[in-house]
């Protein structure tokens, strides 16, 4: 056996180290290969970068100088400024919190749930209580044969957060048990409610009762915390990383500014405070949203006048609403395992993977124990909290952490400028700057640039929809509610519609002209394309000239074409076949691809009406196709 040094086998040590004027002239070579502008040095690199919301970038590379300099040092897990973890173990003792979410109105139904996700995995449980979920005076049933010493609840109650919280403190009282072992957090976010229901009033009683909640936990229940920081609302009308983590900064403050104006010390108030983020399926973006988050908060903390003890946040995130769809939702599982991961890696103390069906309705018992068994999988089969800060160190992942931060201390001290966050709230800065950010990413959405499998790209027509008894009504008034799926799911249910009152879907004529070789790319494309629509695709294999596609197209049944082949056959055949298929009553005649100049207009003249291409607004497509038809 051979015994290698002590300084090891470098593998790499015969080869010259690479520079990155080197890589950004193989890149160049590429690019002008593939007929992009012509590009050198860093405009190269950045003619591959990725744009994100904020202002931000992905670059294709990043090397140890992308790392950030000394002012966006991570420092070490469990020290200020605590982006690699709120505690020095992180979550490697025992993984992270799972906190499953329930809101069955039954209290006897949702006690049967919460007994069966305690048994099986879940550490802790989040009640929504009030109109959108179990009654309050039904908190004490929901918790029937709970061990409230071993599994903390969460409540989120809205504007019934007093009642709520009385509830179960009463409950904790009731059931003996101790103050020192009550656990969780009594829900109280005004500001929250305020950003959910709108309202032109200050939330300033609100504010009032969630100080009182906070001194009582303070001063008795040190296991107990009394407000929840929600980013949730911020998140689900539309708005980007950067602006959720400042609404949540500015939000944070005004609760600060409120208890310790009550009389708590600064170190109280901050460890009354526990804030909850969005998870999404870019892994990247959630692991460097919450480690932002917690340097965010860390610095608010120190200006503050905070101790180490209280300026590590405690962070509780959940899977997003605004990207599990109605259509094909067993993709949702995959979606919410992707964020689950960027959650886990990210550093969260308690995570809630949402069930896949949640978009249908209350979730049944199977998606419960799939969204629970998510965590486990991670947890007990994956390891993934055994490292601690596993992205820590990956130059991708602190640049963009760094960026983040950036961006959202400005929107934080806009917010700040503005009179604080109910202020923001109320003249209506925070809707219109969240609404311009979802209007950005809706043309994103439409075009298809942002994907949604099974929705925009792969639908599956034949799908039967999930049948769930409905949720209680979301609290509305406020700040809209949004979901990637929303235009599409529109054009859906108009298909919907129209199959149950006219036993078919609207139809489009597939004409593929030529070989396989020729047609099969764009044949693909436009079913695809048309089928996000609701409009069934409908292809004869028989089509070889002009006269054979007309006579498919009348046997087809459908009401619009659509011409899929090669840009070669398309000068051959592609007028002939367009005029022929307006003689035969198509009402609109469509060509996949993008030609320019002369030749687009002679496919204009000869009867094409649009042309369909990766790029183009498929939404605005599609819903004008739907309209020609006459579908309501």
């Amino acid at each position: 056996m051979t015994v290698l040094p002590d300084e090891g086998f470098p593998l790499a040590a015969e080869f010259p180290d690479p520079t990155r004027e080197q890589w950004q002239r193989l890149v160049e070579g590429v690019l002008r290969k593939a007929g992009a502008a012509d590009a050198t040095g860093p405009a190269a690199e950045a003619a591959l970068a990725t744009e994100l919301q904020d202002g931000l970038a992905t670059g294709p590379l990043y090397t140890a100088d992308d790392a950030p300099g000394a002012a966006g040092a991570a420092g070490y897990p469990g020290f200020a400024p605590f982006v690699r973890g709120g505690r020095p173990e992180g979550t490697a003792a025992a993984g992270w919190d799972v906190r499953q979410r329930h809101a069955h109105p039954d209290p006897r139904q949702a006690n049967e749930a919460v007994l069966a996700d305690l048994e099986n995995g879940v550490t802790s449980l989040w009640l929504t209580a009030g109109p959108a979920g179990i009654p309050v005076d039904g908190i004490a049933a929901a918790l029937d044969g709970v061990y409230l010493d071993l599994a903390p609840v969460v409540l989120d109650a809205g504007a019934d957060f007093e009642p709520a919280a009385r509830e179960l403190l009463r409950l904790y009282d009731e059931r003996g048990l101790a103050p020192r072992a009550a656990l969780g957090n009594l829900g109280a976010d005004p500001l929250g409610t305020l950003a959910r229901t709108g309202g032109d009033t200050g939330p300033d009683g609100a504010l009032a009762a969630a100080a009182d909640l906070a001194a009582l936990c303070a001063d008795g229940r040190p296991g107990l915390r009394a407000l929840t920081v929600d980013a949730l609302p911020y998140h689900e009308a539309g708005g980007s990383a950067a602006e959720e983590l400042g609404c949540s900064l500015a939000t944070g403050v005004a609760y600060l500014r409120t208890l310790t104006a009550a009389g708590l010390t600064v170190n109280q108030a901050c460890k009354q405070l526990e804030f909850r983020y969005a998870a999404t399926a870019d892994q990247f973006l959630t692991i460097a949203k919450l480690r932002a988050a917690r340097r965010l908060w860390a610095r608010v903390a120190e200006v503050s006048g905070a101790g180490a003890e209280g300026a590590a946040q405690r962070q509780h995130a959940v899977t997003s609403t605004v990207m599990m769809t109605r259509r094909d939702p067993w993709v949702n599982m995959l979606r919410t395992t992707v964020a689950c991961l960027g959650a886990g890696v990210g550093g969260a103390d308690a995570v809630t993977v949402l069930p896949f069906d949640e978009a249908a309705g209350l979730p049944d018992a199977f998606a419960r124990r799939v969204a629970r068994n998510t965590s486990s999988v991670l947890l007990e089969e994956s390891h993934l909290a055994r490292v601690i800060d596993p992205a820590g160190g990956s130059w991708y992942v602190e640049r963009l952490t760094d960026e983040l931060a950036h961006a959202a201390w400005a929107w934080f001290q806009e917010l700040e400028r503005a009179g604080g966050q109910a202020a923001a709230l109320r003249s209506g800065l925070v809707a219109e700057r969240l609404a311009a950010t979802w209007a950005r990413r809706s043309a994103d959405l439409a075009t298809r640039r942002e994907p949604v499998t099974g929705v925009s790209e792969f639908p599956n027509l034949g799908e039967q929809p999930l049948r769930r008894e409905p949720a209680p009504a979301a609290p509305g008034g406020g700040l809209p509610r949004v979901r990637r799926d929303e235009a599409y799911e529109a054009l859906r249910a108009r298909s919907d519609a129209h199959l149950a009152r006219a036993g078919a879907r609207p139809r489009v004529f597939l004409a593929a002209l030529g070989p396989a070789a020729a047609h099969t790319g764009r044949a693909t494309f436009a079913a695809n394309l048309f089928q996000a629509g609701g409009i069934e695709p409908v292809h004869d294999p028989a089509t070889v000239d002009a006269a054979s596609a007309a006579e498919a197209f009348v046997r087809s049944g459908a009401a619009v074409a659509c011409l899929c082949s090669s840009d070669k056959l398309y000068a051959e055949q592609a007028e002939a076949v367009a005029a022929a298929l307006k003689s035969a009553g198509a009402q609109r005649v469509f060509l996949a691809g993008k030609p320019a100049g002369e030749q687009r207009e002679a496919y204009l003249r000869a009867g094409v009406d649009a042309f369909v291409f990766a790029g183009g607004d498929a939404v605005a497509v599609l819903s004008s196709v739907l309209d020609s038809m006459g579908v309501a």
